[in-house]
């Protein structure tokens, strides 16, 4: 830890300010180079004490960076965290999720399975067995990312570190769900596959497999990771598995279709 309490919530503030003003801010790292991982999650923690404070409901968890590309990418060995509310929260299971796209900054998709828990997982030993056996269903769901501080600098070109990400909630910013929930033994996860839709043409296609060789394995690695912090994913919490797909830019007026062939069809308007 480098940065001061009043530091961290100085940022989180800048941070909640930037997604409900609609403008992006600097990087945190540009005022705090030496900033480290444990800073930047705390700084999430405490943006994420502001929305609840504000009423919003915590109701589970993201990870992301669970390829080796995009953990190179951002000079990271592990994925990161990020925490979902219930104001994050859209449903497609009876037509498409309608989201404003002027209300998220930089705005991109990405594809994912979400597992609801239905017991607690608050060990550092969990294994993957365990999370498929704490797990009601997984249902195919979209991820929303965002950037509340700029992805690269507007004036010196900068690009953001995995501080910045961490920060800014893992570059959440919504789960949309839909299709059909399964129970997680009902077919091999890894095989899992989607196409992504824009406006009637595939942009990306991927299975859920390039999530750490199994898309419950991130779910391990966030529960140990709480454990250690003496946290724990909760019975009833929704986790976001990370992305097999690149993300894909969201602009006003893109209808996106993704097909998760048996396991249905997620579908969301942006306006």
């Amino acid at each position: 830890m480098t940065l001061t309490d009043e530091q961290v919530s100085s940022e989180a503030l800048l941070l909640d300010q930037a997604e409900r003003s609609r403008a992006q801010m600097r990087q945190t790292t540009q005022v705090y180079p030496e900033a480290t991982i444990e800073d930047a999650y705390r700084i999430q923690a405490a943006w994420k004490d502001i929305k609840l404070a504000r009423g919003e409901r915590l109701v589970g968890h993201k990870i992301g960076l669970t390829s080796k590309a995009m953990q190179q990418n951002m000079q990271i060995s592990t994925p990161d965290s990020g925490f979902l509310t219930d104001a994050m929260e859209f449903g497609a299971f009876d037509g498409p999720a309608v989201i404003p796209a002027g209300d998220h900054l930089d705005p991109k998709i990405e594809v994912e399975l979400a597992f609801k828990l239905n017991r607690d997982l608050d060990s550092s030993s969990v294994e993957l067995a365990d999370v498929i056996e704490a797990t009601e269903y997984v249902v195919p769901a979209l991820e929303l990312i965002a950037a509340r501080s700029f992805r690269a600098d507007p004036g010196s070109g900068r690009r953001r570190t995995v501080v910045d990400t961490i920060a800014d909630n893992a570059a959440n910013a919504a789960i949309i769900c839909g299709g059909r929930q399964i129970g997680p033994s009902e077919v091999d996860l890894r095989w899992v596959g989607a196409l992504l839709g824009r406006n009637g043409e595939i942009e990306e296609s991927g299975l859920a497999a390039a999530v750490l060789n199994h898309p419950a394995n991130g779910i391990v690695w966030l529960a140990r990771r709480y454990a250690e912090h003496g946290m724990a994913l909760r019975s009833g919490d929704i986790v976001l598995a990370g992305s097999f797909t690149r993300p894909v830019d969201v602009r006003a007026g893109d209808h996106f279709s993704v097909d998760y062939g048996p396991l249905g069809v997620v579908e969301v308007d942006f306006t």
